[in-house]
């Protein structure tokens, strides 16, 4: 990869302990130990929001900018874009030549990155705090000045193109989400990979991304989160100095893209060289809205996947792996906050020798009881003790304040949501937990992937599966 750090935020994620990102960082906003700073938040008059957080454990600070665009914004024939322009905004602008930015980053002994996902385009600088004005001063100057020729990003599209082989065509397991997701989702943009289509990579120009730029990099669609020892007044004088001068434009209308209704099971099979075969389980289920944040039913899903697969005995674990030895490996994930439309996702490797049917019936079979008999209230307390004594430390991270501020208001939330998601989440009852799961892991609901491992020595000779 060009960037040992840089990162494609895919969607859904699915791993270990799931909702603790979310649920583990609300509880933590009620913990003595590890409170949270409420930023200061400002407003520029271009319409950018500037979030500040005041952290004075230690003299460093964290910059990031978030813009509101990603492969969600993308139509088709364009998939890839987001995440091209990503690598494109290292390449110079009209002050700082091709490959300055990260060594003038270096220099201050800083370290950056970026990263793309469906919603958002982030890019961050860490710093020592005496020289968070020069990287403030450095990103503002991408923002509206980025210059690359032609050759530079011939150069790059090739390293992208390298990028999805490695991490797609050349990862089964990559390429059974990305089937999967092709596949649940009609009209939704959220059936394209975040690093595009190959055919797209190979027929994308530099003028596509340069219109891209012109067309979503403007302060009035994105928003500066800094957090650090910082004080609030002095960094928001900086901050205006550099981007107050960058105008604000009009941004292309956003029309919506509403999934229709599902009428059935779905399924997709995926050829590939891998060792073991694995399922996939997903089905569309409602995802938390801003301005509708008592909906229990979002919260809800949250807590099941912890239920399901928050904990090293958490119940998928438990049958599929230890019990019956069907599966290898077991996850859960669910995303409640996005801009787009849900997916409550189930994937089992399977262990040698089992069959994709046998799993998907021990799949059901622990689904079924919870639908049948609810799960405990003792069980649904040691979820949430389990997950804040796991997650105590994260706001000790002044990096992850930043991420979960920023991540948040991508989202179509503000960061003052989150204490009443906490809320919400805390008076969710055990019967609340069985309800969704009755309600929405249904057949009507579901797409099925099936990984069908294909001989690595054929895949060698060249023979295609």
């Amino acid at each position: 990869m060009r960037r040992l750090l840089h990162s494609i935020m895919t969607w859904p994620a699915i791993h270990r302990f799931s909702p603790t990102c979310l649920l583990a960082s609300l509880l933590l906003l009620h913990t003595g130990t590890a409170a949270a700073v409420e930023p200061s938040e400002f407003v520029l008059s271009n319409g950018m929001k500037v979030l500040l957080v005041e952290v004075p454990k230690a003299p460093v600070a964290t910059v990031q900018v978030w813009y509101k665009v990603g492969s969600r914004n993308e139509v088709m024939g364009r998939a890839g874009l987001s995440h091209m322009l990503e690598h494109m905004m290292f390449k110079g602008t009209d002050k700082v030549r091709v490959g300055e930015f990260s060594r003038l980053v270096a220099a201050v002994g800083g370290r950056e990155n970026a990263f793309t996902s469906r919603d958002y385009t982030a890019y961050f600088q860490q710093v020592e705090k005496s020289k968070l004005e020069e990287v403030i001063k450095l990103e503002a100057d991408r923002m509206s000045n980025l210059n690359f020729d032609d050759a530079e990003f011939l150069k790059e599209i090739q390293v992208v193109m390298e990028e999805r082989r490695l991490r797609t065509e050349d990862n089964p397991s990559s390429l059974l989400n990305e089937s999967l997701m092709a596949t649940a989702f009609m009209s939704s943009p959220y059936r394209h990979p975040v690093v595009g289509w190959m055919n797209d990579l190979q027929n994308m120009t530099a003028s596509d991304a340069r219109d891209w730029y012109r067309s979503w990099y403007k302060p009035n669609n994105a928003t500066v989160v800094i957090t650090g020892d910082v004080n609030a007044q002095q960094v928001l004088a900086s901050v205006e100095k550099y981007y107050g001068t960058v105008p604000a434009k009009e941004l292309p209308v956003r029309k919506p893209q509403i999934e229709p209704p599902q009428r059935g099971v779905k399924q997709v099979q995926v050829k590939a060289p891998a060792d073991s075969a694995q399922l996939t389980l997903a089905w569309k289920a409602p995802r938390l809205e801003s301005g509708k944040l008592d909906e229990p039913d979002p919260y809800a899903l949250e807590l099941l996947t912890a239920v399901l697969d928050g904990y090293d005995n958490a119940r998928l674990n438990r049958s599929l792996v230890k019990q019956e030895k069907v599966a290898n490996d077991v996850g859960v994930g669910y995303d409640m906050v996005s801009r787009g439309p849900a997916l409550f996702v189930i994937n089992a490797t399977l262990a040698k020798g089992k069959t994709v049917e046998q799993a998907k019936v021990s799949i059901q079979k622990a689904l079924k009881d919870i639908q049948q008999n609810g799960i405990l209230e003792s069980e649904l307390k040691r979820i949430q003790v389990r997950i804040l004594s796991e997650q105590i430390y994260k706001r000790d991270s002044i990096f992850g304040q930043a991420m979960e501020i920023g991540s948040t208001e991508m989202a179509g939330f503000s960061w003052k949501d989150i204490d009443s998601m906490l809320e919400r989440m805390q008076t969710i009852t055990p019967e609340q937990v069985q309800a969704v799961a009755k309600k929405y892991l249904v057949d009507e609901h579901l797409t099925i992937a099936i990984l069908d491992p294909q001989s690595r020595k054929l895949a060698s000779k060249g023979d295609k599966p």
